[in-house]
């Protein structure tokens, strides 16, 4: 297995179980918080800037940015972070075959013509609060709406603004997989096959 997978995912589909699982079968490194590690190493940004910064990209913040871009001594943090975690995926994918989670990594080394096999993780939102739940506590159904909603908006508009691309278009990725109809198990053993299928 020579490629390097990417996993992009609806917040509470378990793409970083699936993700981690995949690793493991396969033998690679997995990156997510490595990712940010090595983000606050190489920026100088607090992890806690660079946590907010990395997938949130809204109108208001968009706007606020582009008032304040008029002065020449502006740099906006979130493109910053960008430009730095950009360099950072391109490091670990030219390491070697190795599973990436999110942040654009596919259309950034789609871009620098690194091989991948690129996935999408999806669920319905029953799937979603219960995984959610598990993870974070929370049990009321409206919190856990606005929760899977807020994030999700934010992933679509990262990823949007960085690449131009439609978040969860099918046609983006080589594989789309329904972990709720398909489980955890069997999203594996898919990403794992389609992954030895491409040697």
């Amino acid at each position: 297995m020579n490629k390097v997978i990417t996993i992009s995912r609806e917040y509470g589909a378990g793409g970083h179980t699936i993700g981690k699982r995949v690793a493991q079968e396969l033998g690679i490194e997995i990156y997510d918080k490595d990712i940010v590690r090595e983000t606050v190493r190489a920026s100088g940004f607090e992890t806690e800037v660079v946590q907010e910064e990395e997938e949130d990209v809204s109108k208001a913040s968009t706007f606020l940015k582009s008032l304040c871009s008029s002065s020449v001594h502006y740099r906006d943090p979130q493109e910053v972070i960008h430009e730095v975690q950009t360099a950072v995926i391109l490091q670990f994918a030219k390491k070697g075959p190795c599973v990436i989670l999110g942040r654009c990594a596919d259309d950034i080394l789609r871009e620098s013509g690194i091989e991948t096999l690129n996935v999408f993780i999806h669920a319905d939102d029953l799937h979603r609060a219960v995984r959610i739940s598990e993870m974070t506590g929370i049990t009321n159904a409206t919190e856990l709406q606005k929760l899977m909603a807020k994030k999700d908006s934010s992933r679509r508009n990262y990823y949007e603004h960085y690449t131009h691309k439609k978040w969860g278009d099918s046609h983006n990725y080589d594989l789309t997989l329904d972990s709720g109809k398909l489980g955890v198990d069997l999203c594996v053993q898919m990403i794992v096959e389609a992954a030895k299928a491409e040697e």
